[in-house]
């Protein structure tokens, strides 16, 4: 066995900036530290490549935090082509622009919490008034409008893109999500607050449907015409996992960088690391891939700070 590669000493200055460190983590040998870097090169790559379609997962959780500014920008900027995300995503991005969540503790009396009509979302606390509530006074208006507009059946990307259309502010993800044509895809739509809203409106419009087969048309048109596909994946779970489902269509993503916190000897799909989808197909066995451990809160802002410099 060669060994070739030494491992480098980190250097810090008075003028060194986060991409100049994350830089360094390459050649440093640190243990996650080293994932990290090798994760921001290859977002880089397939940012830059201009055949490669790139698809963005992340789960609802990040939405609640300040995150969800850097989602929003990410799709500002053009930087993805196709999101796949869960309901609740949809539900803080809708009540977040009418009310504010609030910082809060991981070790807080959840039965006090109860009591007082606040809802904790880890460390994030979020009053009943900012969440069902915003939602439901939002959203029937405007379910009402396209029942109006005789829209009788939606595919969950034309409902993201609708309302997206109506919030009216780009602090949105939807606004900027609808404004620059990025299909966002929900396969869970059903499961939150948004969900419930859509069941409440179909209970006194029958024929209200939501058309989770275009979707997959959708998905298929593109997974199939596409010449390179990469992934930046936040989180395990559904959205993951239709990000890596459809992509063994094509036998496989070229690209994938995986955030997770989860554990593999479970077995969960969360847990998996990236080199278990070659197995199924869902990466091609020469493809450029990364698992790295840790909380995507902290991971993705440097990652992604990192690798717009590099851009």
């Amino acid at each position: 066995m060669k060994m070739n590669e030494k491992v480098q000493d980190m250097k810090l200055t008075r003028d060194s900036k986060t991409s100049d460190i994350v830089r360094q983590m390459k050649d440093s040998g640190g243990f996650t530290a080293k994932k990290l870097a090798v994760g921001v090169d290859i977002i880089a790559t397939m940012l830059k490549e201009k055949e490669c379609v790139n698809f963005l997962s992340f789960p609802a959780c990040i939405i609640a935090t300040g995150t969800r500014g850097l989602i929003r920008d990410m799709l500002k900027e053009k930087m993805f082509d196709v999101v796949i995300t869960t309901c609740g995503m949809l539900d803080h991005d809708l009540a977040r622009i009418q009310e504010n969540y609030y910082h809060g503790d991981f070790e807080m009396d959840d039965a006090k919490l109860l009591d007082e009509g606040v809802n904790r979302l880890g460390n994030i606390l979020i009053p009943n008034e900012s969440y069902g509530i915003v939602l439901e006074r939002m959203m029937q208006p405007v379910l009402q409008q396209l029942w109006d507009e005789g829209k009788r059946e939606l595919s969950t990307r034309e409902l993201a893109w609708e309302f997206g259309k109506r919030v009216g502010t780009e602090d949105s993800i939807l606004y900027w999500a609808a404004k620059n044509e990025i299909p966002i895809y929900v396969p869970g739509i059903t499961d939150g607050a948004f969900g419930s809203q859509l069941w409440m409106f179909s209970q006194e419009h029958k024929d209200f449907k939501i058309d989770l087969l275009k979707d997959e048309k959708e998905l298929s048109d593109i997974v199939f015409t596409a010449k390179k596909t990469g992934a930046l994946m936040i989180g395990g779970g559904i959205s993951k996992h239709h990000t890596i489902w459809w992509n063994q269509f094509r036998d496989g993503l070229d690209y994938a960088v995986y955030l997770t916190t989860a554990v593999e000897h479970d077995g969960s799909l969360s847990g998996a690391r990236i080199k278990e989808a070659v197995s199924w197909g869902k990466v091609r066995k020469d493809a450029k891939y990364v698992t790295v451990e840790g909380d995507a809160t902290i991971l993705l802002p440097v990652m992604m700070g990192a690798a717009v410099d590099q851009l």
